[in-house]
């Protein structure tokens, strides 16, 4: 997908057939994968700076809500239409088999790990979220059925984090406690994302975020980081199990919070990198090749780079790296690998066959009347 993982583009009509990109969504997108980026970067530097480390939790806490909720605010047209479902297997599943495997092979020769294994059902680092995004589409339908979806899908979400018998296959406990996110965004409408965008919204985000660090300040020595992953159960990660309910919730009105904040300072004009929010999943899968080999080669061993000087020209770099891989170049290198042409594999749908044959009927009955 050349944006949020599985998202599509994200489209406002006007005029007659006329379709332009929303530039806010564009934007929001772009913000956001860099802000991956970053924080990805600053993994290993954390162990060395308690600020750091704060500053790692608050990105955390929203930057993959802001994209999930994205993703499901785009997903709510969804349906099990022929077209749509060869577009969820060329945008996500396809991509997820290639880049599953890349990085597993990666893994195995540039991290020296010949035991890694290729398994398509263990998503390794960054894959999780194709696996992800691909079953809540598919449930898409269910969630526009269901009459409270985003009470159930927190219920969901609450019971995955008291259940350590789920497992690590196909990295259901993200599946399943990021699910709210994803529900969310179905059962948005475009006034919500006006109303964050207000003034005083903008305004109110300052003091929130400052909270939010000197919260996470405080929070670093006395919480386990695991919780804002997901992907362990309360029990895995040493906590009895009622904490799993308790932490997942609490969690989620942090991010819910911190995400309206972050959608309020994002601009809804076109800026020098609105375009580069058409490739956002071109940055997210390939910037982890790249931070990857950083951590195998040693470049973030240097002492000076845990100075607070060194961490800003990291995430000055990993900025400048994730915004050349969302770049119009590098898509184009990789188009194959992330929007592959795959109409060969796909049976034609019935209706379009039937539409051609009426074209070809009336173009016959044009040429026998000149």
């Amino acid at each position: 997908m050349s944006h949020p993982p599985g998202v599509p583009s994200p489209r406002t009509t006007q005029g007659r057939e006329t379709e332009q990109r929303d530039a806010f969504f564009d934007n929001a997108k772009y913000l956001a994968i860099v802000l991956v980026a970053v924080a990805h970067a600053w993994e290993p530097l954390m162990d060395d700076s308690r600020t750091l480390e704060a500053a790692y939790m608050v990105v955390y806490a929203f930057h993959m809500p802001a994209f999930i909720i994205v993703s499901g605010y785009f997903s709510r047209s969804f349906d099990m239409r022929p077209d749509r479902l060869a577009r969820l297997v060329t945008g996500v599943a396809v991509p997820y088999v290639l880049f599953e495997t890349a990085y597993s092979l990666f893994e195995r020769f540039a991290g020296d790990d010949p035991g890694q294994e290729i398994s398509l059902l263990d998503p390794w680092y960054l894959t999780w979220f194709l696996v992800a995004l691909f079953v809540w589409r598919l449930t898409t339908p269910i969630w526009k059925l269901v009459r409270r979806p985003l009470p159930v899908a927190l219920g969901v979400a609450v019971l995955a984090s008291l259940t350590p018998g789920i497992g690590d296959d196909l990295d259901l406990q993200r599946v399943l406690q990021f699910l709210p996110f994803f529900v969310l965004g179905l059962c948005m409408k475009p006034e919500h994302f006006r109303t964050v965008r207000r003034r005083s919204v903008r305004i109110l985000a300052v003091p929130v975020f400052a909270t939010a660090g000197l919260v996470g300040w405080w929070a670093v020595p006395r919480m386990n980081t695991g919780w804002f992953y997901h992907r362990d159960s309360a029990q895995e990660l040493g906590g009895p199990w009622w904490s799993g309910p308790v932490m997942l919730l609490a969690l989620f009105g942090c991010s819910l919070l911190l995400t309206a904040c972050f959608f309020a300072w994002v601009p809804g004009r076109q800026r020098w990198f609105t375009a580069l929010g058409a490739g956002t999943l071109y940055g997210y899968l390939l910037h982890g090749f790249l931070v990857k080999a950083g951590d195998y080669g040693g470049w973030f061993e240097a002492a000076w780079l845990r100075e607070p000087y060194g961490a800003l020209l990291v995430s000055v770099l990993a900025a400048a790296a994730v915004t050349l891989l969302c770049t119009g170049p590098v898509r184009r290198v990789f188009r194959f690998a992330m929007e592959p042409r795959m109409a060969w594999a796909f049976k034609r749908d019935a209706a379009e066959v039937a539409r051609d044959r009426e074209r070809e009927s009336e173009r016959a009955r044009e040429r026998a009347g000149a």
